[in-house]
Formats: structure tokens, sequence, C-alpha cells
């Protein structure tokens, strides 16, 4: 049996490696997606006073530091028992949409962009972003500008764009001033119409040129999770948890509730966990029949809404609907969905910014220590994200659970890898092109593997492999 190893994933947030074992005749006999870096948050947590969380947990990921802070401060919000002013509110969803369309931007150009513009089969030295660049430098500066306009208005509205502390229990610590909100008017105006203008070109020079490459490539079918206002909606700050199965029909519940419905299942050859639908039944990844397998982000998200609260972007969800359907199950669509909420993003920033009530002077309540459990639940750019905390008469953390975005997507990733393996490499023949066309259905995913990793107890499992100069394999010691 021979091994291929893709070492590292590149265009990812976070380290990983591809391994794909081929039988006797050269084909794909089975994938894994290994993880092989720990961070141990949920435990070094535990101890600290609540309200210290919403500054620590953004050191998990310096790409989406403000979903972690929120999803923290909400946490907390039901650990103290408060419910923060409408100011308060508006304030952390204005940052929420502000971030979101940042990271939209980041990957989509930077990430997945690559293997479109320049091609999938493209050489590595300029299939990325420096490559996008040098092809195509009017884009370049436009994705340049937009980027830095997002930070600029997280820095206006908070402070601070990266490792925040504004969001606090109980609302957000500033106010924003009537001078504060006319600067971000433009800004917003700004970063909208480059939405239009990145959904418009997809649409007419990548998705076209792809459609076969989408439809094929690491295509897997599975229910979704995202979350949606009363009315359906999409709504990425707060709503109700909609977890849909393949036929379309689904459950809903508060995020208080999800360990009624989301349970979390061990392999041991990676240290992410995979989180599964447990009512659907027991935890099973064979492509034939998967038991339980769930998809978050964006085109989870796209997929569970029934509609987008914004004009712009509902049009687009109804064209995108005309075209795959709903649950549309291609993998590569992540891609398109993102800019979606792209579109949608940019408006309700604006929205929000005419909102009256966004300027008011009370944006937060007191609140008191108690021992309570507390449950925080948002849409990170990677997925549904959500954070449980429980606390003693103190306020100290006693336990402490997170599931992210990408936590959420490792069962599927590791599906769409075998299926994209499954369908490239045949009787043993493999280029850097096919290889990267696998890395392309984790790429679609964005994960952040970094977030994804965090539970450590009382053992950790290591296995040390050793080589000989050949790169044989002698002995393999593991605890």
């Amino acid at each position: 049996m021979k091994t291929i190893t893709i070492a590292p994933v590149t265009r990812i947030e976070g380290h990983a490696k591809v391994t794909i074992n081929l039988d006797d005749n050269g084909n794909v006999a089975d994938t894994f997606v290994n993880v092989v870096e720990l961070r141990g948050f949920e435990r070094f947590c535990i101890g600290r006073p609540a309200e210290e969380l919403p500054r620590i947990v953004t050191s998990i990921c310096g790409v989406c530091p403000w979903h972690h802070h929120l999803a923290s401060a909400k946490a907390n919000d039901a650990v103290f028992g408060a419910t923060p002013p409408p100011a308060g509110i508006k304030l952390r969803d204005l940052c929420q949409s502000i971030a979101f369309c940042s990271d939209k931007i980041l990957h989509f150009f930077f990430l997945a962009g690559p293997d479109f513009v320049m091609g999938p089969d493209a050489d590595y030295s300029v299939r990325n972003v420096l490559g996008i660049v040098q092809s195509h430098p009017d884009i370049g500066k436009k994705v340049v500008r937009a980027r830095h306009l997002g930070t600029q208005m997280l820095n206006i509205a908070s402070g601070k764009s990266i490792h925040p502390v504004t969001a606090v229990p109980g609302g957000f610590s500033k106010p924003l001033t009537d001078q504060e909100r006319e600067r971000l008017l433009p800004m917003a105006n700004e970063v909208l119409e480059f939405a239009k203008f990145a959904i418009g070109f997809a649409k007419e020079n990548i998705f076209p040129k792809y459609l076969n490459t989408i439809n094929a490539l690491g295509v897997i079918e599975t229910g979704f999770l995202g979350t949606v206002t009363d009315d359906g909606s999409l709504n990425v700050y707060d709503g109700k948890l909609r977890l849909m199965k393949p036929d379309g029909t689904y459950d809903e519940f508060a995020c208080d509730q999800y360990a009624e419905y989301i349970g979390e299942h061990i392999e041991p050859w990676t240290y992410l966990k995979f989180p599964y639908a447990k009512k659907w039944g027991d935890f099973n990844m064979d492509p034939e029949g998967p038991v339980g397998i769930y998809r978050t982000n964006a085109l989870a998200r796209i997929n569970v809404c029934d509609k987008m609260a914004t004009p712009l972007a509902q049009a687009e969800l109804e064209e995108f609907r005309q075209q795959f359907g709903r649950p549309a199950q291609q993998t590569l669509l992540y891609n398109y969905a993102r800019l979606i909420e792209l579109v949608y993003n940019a408006e309700h920033v604006i929205e929000l910014l005419n909102d009256p009530e966004i300027t008011g002077q009370e944006t937060r309540v007191a609140v008191e220590p108690r021992a309570a459990r507390g449950i925080g639940c948002l849409e990170a750019p990677r997925g549904t994200l959500i954070h449980d905390y429980e606390t003693d008469e103190n306020g100290l953390i006693t336990n402490v659970n997170l599931i992210v975005g990408t936590t959420h997507n490792n069962a599927p990733i590791n599906m769409s890898v075998k299926q994209a393996a499954k369908a490239l490499i045949k009787d043993g023949n493999y280029d850097q092109g096919i290889l990267n066309q696998v890395e392309m259905a984790i790429r679609a995913y964005d994960p952040c593997l970094s977030c994804a990793t965090h539970e450590l107890g009382g053992k950790v499992a290591v296995k040390l492999e050793i080589r000989n100069a050949r790169g044989e394999l002698m002995d393999t010691i593991a605890n």
C-alpha cells in the first residue's frame, strides 16, 4: 500500500495534513484529514472570573477574534442574567457584521480565489494572492482597500480591530457618537459597492467557468445548521438554531438547548472532535449512508434560512436557488454563498448605522457574580459558534465547552476530501494540480483549525513515527 501525504494543507488558518492511502491498484482506499495542533483554552479558562473570558478568547484566533469576543460576551450575559440595552446590542451587531465583511473578503480573494483566478493547475508560486495582484492589479487594489476599510471601521466603532475588549457582560463599554457614525457611513457604503463588485465579478468570470468542477469536486450529501430569526431570515448575531436534514425538513431550538441535539464524537487520529446530530442516529461517516452529519458556515446558512433580511442579498439568494436549488449540496458553492453573505452584511452595517438607537448613551447594565450556567451562540464566518460557561457563587469559571464552526465541519471536510481523492486519483496517477484540487475541497470550508482544537484532558494522544533516510517507517511509538 502506498501513502500520499499533503503537508501542510495550504491557504487555511491553522495546520493540517491529508493522508491518502492507495490500494495495490493505485486507487484510493481511505483518506484522513489529520489535525495535529492543540490549544487548551477550555482548560486554562477554568478558575478565572467569567468577565475576563471575552478578553481571553480573542486570542484563540487572530482571524476571527470578534466572533469569539461576542459569543463570550453573550455567554456572560446569560451567566449574570443580564439583558443589554438596545444600543449595546446594536453596537455588538454592528461590529459582528463589519468583521464578517472583512473575513469574507479575506477568504474569497486571499485563500480560495487563487485556485479560480489563476487556475487549480497553476504553479503554486503564482497560485496565491500575490499572483492575483500581479495578474489583476486593479482587483488587488480594491481588495486591499476594502479590507483596510473594515479595520478602520472596527477601530472607530470599538477602539480596537484585533483582540477587542469592548463587548462586556451586560452590553458594550462605549457608546457610538454622532461624529463617529458620520465617519462610518461613507466607509460602509464603499464596502457595499465592493461587495456588489465582488459578487458580480465572480458570477461573470469564475462560477460559470468552473461549473463542472463545482458540480463534481468534494460533493457530499449532508444536513445543515445555521441561525435564523423568527420569520426565517438569516441572522449572524442572534436568533434560533435551525438544524436541517438533507431532505430540507428541520428542527429549531434555542442555543441553550444545543446539547439535546448535538453530540460530540472522537476519533484517535485527530485532535478535532466530530459533532453530529445525535437525534438522527449514531455517528457514521460512511459516504454511502452517513448518519448525523451536518454542515455549518456560509452554504449552511444560505440553505437553512428562508430569506435574507436585506434587498440586494435577497435578490442574490433567489438567483442562487434558481440555479442550484435548496438545500444545495455542492461543496465549492461555499465560495458563492460567502459572497452573498458579504452583500448581506455590508447592507446590514448601513442599516444599523442609520438606526437612531445605535447612538444611544446607555450601552450596558451592571452585573453581579453568581453561580450559573450561560450559553452564548452566534454565527462566526466558519459556522455556528457556541460558548458554554459554568460559574460558582463568586463568578469564577468551573467548566467551559466551546464548539466552533470548523469543529462542526470536521466530518464533512473528511468526507469531501475522500470524495475528491477517489474521483481524481486513479491507477496511482496524480500530480500537484490533482493534489491541489483535493486541498480545494478543504479550502471551500475555510477551516480555522487554531479555533477548532481546545480540549485538554488528562491524556494527550501522541504518536511518534521513526523513519530511515529513505523515508521508510521503522517503528511507531504511541502513548
